[in-house]
């Protein structure tokens, strides 16, 4: 149970206690995205100390993406925009963060729990591994390139749009599931609204973004669950940059005109009922820096 959350900024959400156990010195997080049932989340963390953790296995399949700062991961260092991966089973090195390093943070299939050991687990996949990328010195490929290019399935649906240059990140090629840093060019455009067949999450590093639910700028973040309509993007003069994730394979299905309507006969509300007010239409969550959206039909 992931909520649709669509747009917030995370400056507007309240601080929690870090959710990393078994860790030495004090990091606190915001919450971005969060399932109250199986304990996967999308979180800001931020190590408010210098910390350490030994060496141990996630309940979780686990993202590390680092915003700024610096981060060791047994004899590797990782700084702004460098990301981890450890699936569910593989061995996490011990790591080390300084003091005011801020991260992004993925659980998926599972909850925070982590136990300290020096082995991989027995649930482990013979073919995953830990994942390390130095994004900061890949090479950005353009979204059409043949083989570092977009992870879509354009087979079903939607076509390569030029000006879109993204940096993979993580791939599973049996089911999908991805996650890539992704560049717009200045004043890049797609229209019409897309839906996909699976969800889609991304957090705003730098640059701009108009769209129909409304502006995104550094620190912002969306939740989208499969199937809801989303479009008419529109990237700022400088460009936009995101982190963004997927948990299948994405496609494009394009829709025109798009409108939704709120149908059904008023009993006790309308204009002959003096200060009555009509429903409203079902919205994503929203805070409040970025305000309401402008026309909620529009979906």
């Amino acid at each position: 149970m992931r909520p649709h959350v669509e747009l917030i900024d995370e400056k507007d959400l309240i601080w929690h206690p870090a959710e990393l156990p078994h860790g030495s010195g004090e990091a606190r997080q915001r919450n971005l995205n969060y399932c109250e049932e199986k304990g996967e989340a999308s979180l800001l963390v931020e190590f408010t100390s210098d910390w350490t953790r030994p060496a141990g296995l996630h309940a979780a399949q686990t993202e590390w993406y680092v915003l700024s700062g610096e981060i060791s991961v047994g004899e590797q260092v990782l700084v702004k925009d460098d990301y981890l991966m450890a699936p569910q089973g593989v061995l996490m090195p011990a790591v080390k963060a300084k003091a005011g390093t801020r991260i992004l943070l993925f659980r998926e299939y599972a909850d925070w729990t982590f136990t300290p050991g020096n082995a991989h687990g027995a649930n482990r996949n013979p073919e995953h591994e830990l994942v390390i990328k130095h994004a900061s010195k890949m090479d950005w490929y353009d979204v059409t390139h043949p083989t570092h290019g977009s992870p879509m399935d354009f087979s079903r649906g939607g076509t390569p749009v030029p000006g879109l240059f993204i940096k993979l990140l993580h791939h599973d090629k049996v089911t999908g599931f991805y996650t890539r840093l992704i560049h717009a060019k200045p004043n890049w455009k797609e229209h019409p609204l897309a839906h996909h067949p699976c969800y889609e999450e991304a957090f705003t590093l730098e640059g701009s973004f108009e769209y129909n639910f409304g502006t995104m700028y550094p620190g912002t973040y969306f939740f989208r669950p499969a199937g809801v309509r989303h479009g008419d993007f529109v990237a700022g003069a400088e460009g936009t940059t995101w982190l963004l994730r997927c948990d299948g394979r994405l496609v494009d299905w394009y829709t025109e005109n798009a409108r939704v309507e709120m149908h059904g006969d008023p009993v006790n509300w309308g204009p002959d009922f003096p200060g009555s007010e009509p429903p409203v239409l079902l919205q994503a969550t929203r805070s409040r820096s970025v305000g309401p959206m402008k026309d909620p039909s529009y979906v």
